[in-house]
């Protein structure tokens, strides 16, 4: 390969890329927009509950248990209502996710030692939000229970009852359980498939359409060359863009990594040559910027957001779709940033994953070498 000729394209390219507004636009600022949407929009915690509270017991007890709910940190109580319908209209005008009715003589079977039911409604129109404010209440009904026994014990004198299992409940890696954490390192392939894949997979369609291909065709230019050439201005892009994106991360939402920074350029390096050699292989097989455009967003952009253990875990995927992920260049680079930031791992443990990606470089590096000789070059 010819460096100078590398350098001429590279630079032709550049000009390009500076020219045109809407690739700036898309190189620069939808990944700013992107990280600051899911750093503060996206967010699968479930904290402050809304709650509203049906209380026709209307005792000293019953209020304490009330007022030991709103207490908690996971509930908060908007509204107290008079009768259950007022409280069914709420769950389903959406002015609350939960509800709870106390019954009449509530604290009389609680004294007289039977059973003392009481009522909670779920919105379960969002089922992970449904399913973790369940397990927020029934821990809550545990623990009242709990220390109701504890008092009763006290007051007859009794020696406490321990439980025969002490479970004691250690977090590794992500010690606040916030989703911040998991959702900010991975935005960051997400990031490097919108630059180096989509942006990438119009360069070598827009020569055809443009009809410079015969021109280029008759210089002394080789694939290899062009394909590096083309590829040059959008691998710095990409790797400012991922510069910003981990800067961002720290300073506006304090996602800070436990392992080495060059481990997280060795693996950002891989993984853009990687986006970039995808987009150019899209651009040479379909030589139109709209379909190249299309079958970017298809192929790249949707399977690294929904496929790649980004958002949606894969082990709660179809059989089908877990054995797709493996052929996803995110996957292996989200298990890199994993270990990067939340795990603290080094190349030891990480090894596979970068192998992974140096594989699929090679692979479609040779696909789009192929295609471009097919062409004549």
């Amino acid at each position: 390969m010819n460096p100078v000729i590398i350098k001429a394209i590279a630079r032709k390219e550049f000009y390009h890329l500076v020219r045109d507004f809407r690739s700036m636009y898309l190189a620069f600022m939808i990944p700013l927009l992107l990280i600051l949407m899911f750093g503060y929009a996206l967010s699968l915690d479930v904290d402050s509950v809304r709650t509203v509270v049906v209380d026709h017991d209307k005792t000293e007890v019953s209020r304490d248990f009330v007022r030991k709910l709103n207490a908690s940190s996971y509930f908060e109580i908007t509204h107290h209502l008079n009768d259950s319908s007022t409280a069914v209209r709420y769950l389903d005008q959406g002015l609350t996710t939960m509800a709870i009715v106390i019954p009449p003589e509530w604290t009389e079977d609680l004294k007289a030692d039977r059973t003392a039911s009481l009522q909670v409604l779920i919105d379960g129109s969002d089922p992970n939000f449904a399913g973790i404010s369940r397990g927020y209440i029934t821990a809550f009904v545990e623990a009242y229970n709990r220390d109701r026994l504890i008092s009763f014990l006290n007051r007859k004198g009794m020696e406490v009852i321990k439980p025969p299992v002490d479970g004691r409940i250690r977090v590794w890696f992500n010690e606040d359980l916030d989703s911040r954490n998991f959702i900010v390192p991975g935005i960051i392939a997400i990031i490097i498939m919108i630059v180096g894949a989509m942006l990438t997979s119009l360069v070598i369609a827009r020569e055809y359409e443009n009809g410079t291909m015969e021109t280029i065709r008759s210089l002394p230019v080789g694939g290899g060359e062009l394909l590096l050439g083309k590829a040059i201005p959008y691998f710095l892009i990409a790797l400012i863009d991922v510069l910003v994106a981990v800067f961002m991360g720290q300073v506006l939402f304090g996602v800070v990594m436990k392992s080495s920074f060059s481990l997280l350029v060795l693996a950002s390096t891989i993984y853009i040559s990687v986006a970039l050699s995808l987009g150019l292989l899209i651009s040479i097989a379909t030589k139109s910027q709209l379909v190249a455009n299309q079958m970017a967003i298809l192929i790249t952009f949707l399977p690294s957001l929904l496929l790649s253990n980004f958002v949606f875990p894969v082990g709660n995927m179809p059989r089908i779709f877990q054995l797709l992920t493996c052929i996803i260049p995110a996957t292996y680079f989200i298990d890199i940033l994993n270990g990067i930031y939340l795990r603290g791992l080094g190349i030891a443990h990480l090894w596979p994953s970068y192998l992974v990606l140096v594989g699929m470089l090679i692979v479609l590096s040779n696909i789009g070498f192929a295609l471009l000789r097919r062409e004549g070059m």
